[in-house]
């Protein structure tokens, strides 16, 4: 198995994967009503889900 010459640094491993923390969530649109909410999500400003009320929007 093949093994790493010389050790990462903690410095090196960290600006890597903080290259990840600063991505912007994608947003879907609402055909309905044109809001943008969360993909494969219900939509919290009138509950519906793929066409479908599935919650009380009046909360």
């Amino acid at each position: 198995m093949a093994n790493p010459k010389r050790k990462q640094s903690k410095r090196r491993s960290r600006l890597r994967r903080g290259a990840n923390r600063f991505e912007e969530s994608q947003l879907a649109k609402d055909p309905m009503d044109g809001t943008s909410f969360r993909p494969h999500r219900v939509n919290p400003n009138n509950g519906m889900y793929r066409g479908r009320q599935v919650i009380d929007a009046a909360l």
